[in-house]
């Protein structure tokens, strides 16, 4: 009879791996992605769009990341999500954005 094996979860880890083991499986992806957002925030800077609020978003939930404190990708995810509770009386019809601005006073 074949043994029942543990579904595999992609991008995670067994409990039971030595600590060294989830920094060798995780650690080269996450420099490549480090390394295209500050591509990215060169790019923007040389074509002068470096004041858009998006990259204005992107640079204040990245400071997340060093705050040393836990839960970064929760507080990151809030940082560039709309934190309202009540819907738009008339939706702007626009789409997603990837980071919230607050709207303009009228």
């Amino acid at each position: 009879m074949p043994k029942t094996r543990t579904p595999r979860i992609p991008g995670r880890l067994p409990a039971n791996v030595p600590a060294r083991a989830v920094v060798d499986h995780g650690f080269i992806p996450v420099r490549a992605k480090l390394i295209e957002v500050a591509a990215f925030l060169d790019r923007v800077e040389r074509y002068g769009a470096a004041d858009d609020f998006r990259c204005d978003a992107l640079r204040k939930a990245a400071a997340l990341l060093v705050d040393g404190k836990p839960e970064r990708a929760r507080r990151i995810l809030e940082k560039l999500s709309d934190p309202t509770t009540q819907a738009d009386k008339i939706s702007s019809g626009k789409a997603a954005l990837g980071a919230w601005q607050k709207p303009a006073a009228r």
